[in-house]
């Protein structure tokens, strides 16, 4: 395999030549032993560099700064990045120092490299076209890092806004499905008082449903870019009317609605973006993972726990007792809802880390945010396919639980009044009668017909006031 010499102001260093990228990215891959997620790993983000060097190109070509022989070739070369032609040439550990400029040079020397390659030239060739010269042109990492970043989490957030909307409608499809089911509702893990399973499992799809509109929320505060800024802000090394072209391309080319922050030196350094859309993703986590326990405890037993419903059997549950059967797939999604809450963590402390007119962490927002919603998107569509789906209710066994249940005393509060109620409470919890029992055939304070009048399935779900 052949070399290629390639020098920095650092010095030189040998390239093999097969490959597109260059000595910066080189450096970055023998410097940062980090995560061991390379930068390919995210094919969304390299898609975002190759929109942003595309768009670059074509303001710059508009404006007379590049010229257009030089544009047209980047511009084809991005085409083909954008494609993911090139995505294992994106090398660089998502968590690195330098604010992201080692994902920027990685972008420039692939694309100055494919560009060559186009021209009829060999790759490292830079004086036909080079990644600061040419490639970079108008840009800094400051301003470039941040707006793919911006348009690769918008996709991310998209396709993660679809699966919430599957794991959503799969608990209103079992909504439906148990509408019918009588069950007896807890507050404090203690009896309160009877619902159907169908409204239970319905306010699930709910709790989630909701979280939809603060996920487009975000959306509309990350697709405010800072393209123009250059390195704080001020616009240096860019001509004028480049901020607004470049972002009207880069809105055309993406199908986003990107705008130009009004305040680019704000832009550059402010990721209050970002601790909004942590914030939310936490949000999201901590509500599926509530509703994770809530299938968990449902489903305990199954002798000698509720039993209410029955989650899909997915593997044997120990390595000692023969026929446990554990409830592992809510459990996996609980523990991926603990990273993202901690990724939160991650995002604020990077977030607040930043100094005067640059966040320099913003790869370790990058880090969290990309595998935050990674592994929640994993997590959620494995809880749709793998669980929810496959819940089935033990609908005599949570009939049986509400009718010898105390809890339905409450009922009778408006015909005898609390002090009553709580007698035969008391009575049943010390005896072990039931309500029924106690209220109508030994006190007789309430009638059979308007017992029956008050404890039909429509009543209990849905309560009238009866006297």
């Amino acid at each position: 395999m052949g070399k290629r010499i390639e020098h920095d102001f650092l010095g030189e260093k040998e390239i093999p030549q097969d490959v597109y990228y260059g000595i910066q990215t080189l450096r970055a891959i023998e410097n940062f032993h980090i995560t061991g997620i390379p930068l390919m790993e995210e094919p969304i983000f390299v898609q975002a560099l190759g929109y942003v060097k595309k768009g670059a190109a074509m303001a710059n070509r508009d404006l007379g700064v590049l010229d257009k022989n030089i544009a047209e070739y980047i511009i084809k070369a991005c085409d083909r990045v954008i494609a993911g032609e090139f995505n294992n040439q994106f090398l660089s550990d998502l968590i690195q120092g330098g604010a992201g400029t080692s994902v920027n040079m990685n972008a420039n020397e692939v694309i100055a490299n494919i560009a060559l390659e186009m021209m009829g030239k060999e790759k490292g060739q830079y004086e036909f076209c080079h990644p600061n010269n040419h490639v970079n042109c108008s840009q800094s990492t400051n301003d470039a890092y941040p707006t793919a970043f911006r348009i690769a989490l918008i996709n991310k957030l998209t396709g993660y806004k679809e699966i919430l909307g599957d794991l959503a409608g799969a608990f209103l499809a079992k909504g439906e499905e148990f509408k019918d089911v009588l069950k007896m509702g807890r507050t404090q893990l203690q009896d309160a008082v009877p619902m159907s399973m169908g409204d239970e499992f319905k306010a699930f799809a709910t709790n989630i449903n909701e979280e939809l509109s603060r996920i487009e929320d975000s959306k509309r505060l990350i697709s405010e870019i800072n393209m123009g800024a250059t390195a704080i802000g001020t616009g240096v090394n860019a001509p004028k009317g480049y901020a607004v072209l470049v972002t009207k391309y880069l809105a055309e080319i993406t199908g986003l609605e990107l705008v130009l922050a009004g305040d680019l030196i704000e832009a550059t350094y402010d990721a209050g973006a970002y601790v909004q859309l942590s914030g939310v993703l936490k949000r999201t986590a901590v509500k599926i993972s509530k509703i994770c326990n809530d299938l968990r405890l449902l489903s305990s037993g199954p002798r000698t726990g509720l039993n209410e419903i029955n989650l899909p059997p997915m593997q044997p549950g120990s390595s000692i007792m023969p026929g446990k059967v554990n409830p592992v797939i809510p459990e996996v999604v609980n523990q991926t809802a603990f990273y993202v809450i901690g990724a939160d963590l991650m995002v604020t402390m990077a977030a607040e880390a930043g100094q005067l007119q640059l966040n320099v962490m913003e790869p370790t927002i990058s880090f969290a945010l990309f595998t935050a919603i990674t592994y929640m998107s994993n997590a959620c569509k494995t809880l749709k396919d793998k669980c929810v789906v496959g819940i089935t209710a033990n609908a005599d066994r949570t009939r049986e639980m509400v009718m010898q249940s105390i809890g339905i005393v409450t009922q009778l509060n408006p015909i005898i009044g609390y002090e009553k109620c709580s007698a035969i409470a008391r009575e049943a919890l010390e005896t072990g009668k039931s309500v029924h029992d106690l209220a109508v055939k030994e006190k007789q304070w309430v009638t059979q017909e308007k017992w029956d009048e008050i404890f039909t399935f429509d009543n209990l779900i849905r309560p009238q006031f009866i006297q």
